[in-house]
């Protein structure tokens, strides 16, 4: 009898050490499909980086038909990869979204338009098409036409807004004088389909002045009163951050990693190491905590909508928080 209760015992002993070992389980949204624009979270599932900080990380990716903010409302994930345009937008209508890390320092949206409409500068848009993308995407262009005072209602007077889907037809099949691309992505689309750099012309909104921030990490308030859940987003964004770097450094294998991860086998090797390599210019300059100053210039690029503001008021500095990056990288 005593050697069964010992036997008991140790029985007890491994069952409470194996829960004490048990990984956090943390589920990350991604805002589009499995591509190197999000190669820091996969290279840090990749290389061990979150299960050396005793997390178990499920990425989803995005799509077409997935708007991040609706998962993360739903319960789906802890933590979403979404544009601020977006998150502030949602916020203001009730979803308390709050900022917790921003690795990417840059934007690589811009407008992309051929050469031969005579299209040399923001002076001709007006009367022209443009296509954009909306599902929350459309917050930056808008708020760039207003800026410029520029209706988008058509006429010869403002734009006609061509709802673009998430690829280049509409530049290819001269639907559109211009199109919606990112550095990363579409604009070498472009250029794989037989259009030459040198027959386009291109509107960085970094370089327009309307550029707003990107691909930040972002979890609902409450996660942030549970010392618990802010223990595991801390060790999260120092493992991704993490990753993040790495894929910095090592462009070509990063892409190899998200191709491995790719369960469509939709990605080729050379758009995603051109990807990451181009994704890497915009991740440059941040070690994951949020610049304040490009926090506000998000926000009065919003603000400026005219009548037709993104969001109408000044979301405040509950939008977003050093706690977790401060903690994580410090």
């Amino acid at each position: 009898m005593k050697k069964l209760t010992g036997l008991f015992s140790l029985a007890a002993l491994a069952s409470v050490a194996g829960m004490a070992q048990a990984a956090d389980d943390l589920t990350l949204q991604l805002k589009w499909v499995t591509q190197a624009q999000f190669a820091g979270y996969y290279v840090a599932l990749d290389k061990g980086f979150y299960e050396e900080e005793d997390l178990d990380v499920t990425i989803k990716p995005g799509g077409p038909d997935i708007a991040p903010t609706q998962v993360i409302a739903g319960g789906g994930a802890d933590v979403t990869v979404e544009w601020m345009p977006a998150a502030l937008s949602a916020r203001e209508k009730g979803l308390p979204l709050v900022n917790i890390a921003q690795p990417f320092k840059s934007s690589g949206m811009m407008l992309t338009c051929l050469k031969e409409t005579g299209v040399t500068g923001p002076a001709d848009f007006p009367g022209r098409t443009l296509g954009v993308w909306f599902f929350g995407n459309e917050f930056p262009f808008l708020s760039w036409m207003s800026q410029l005072g520029i209706p988008t209602e058509g006429g010869a007077d403002g734009v006609t807004v061509l709802k673009q889907g998430f690829n280049v037809d509409p530049l290819l099949q001269k639907q559109a004088d211009c199109i919606s691309t990112m550095t990363y992505n579409e604009y070498w689309q472009v250029i794989d389909a037989g259009i030459t750099e040198d027959q386009l012309i291109t509107f960085k909104y970094e370089d327009q002045g309307v550029a707003t921030l990107e691909d930040g990490l972002y979890v609902l308030e409450e996660k942030l009163s549970d010392p618990a859940e802010v223990d595991k987003l801390t060790r999260f964004v120092r493992a991704s951050m993490k990753g993040w770097k790495w894929a910095e450094e090592n462009p070509e294998e990063a892409a190899m990693i998200v191709l491995d991860n790719d369960a469509t086998g939709a990605q080729t090797e050379e758009h995603q190491i051109r990807m990451m390599t181009e994704v890497a210019k915009l991740t440059a300059g941040s070690n994951g905590a949020l610049d304040p100053e490009d926090y506000e210039r998000t926000v009065q690029s919003l603000l400026s909508g005219g009548s037709d503001p993104v969001i109408s008021a000044h979301p405040g500095d509950g939008a977003w928080t050093h706690v977790i990056s401060d903690a994580a990288l410090n």
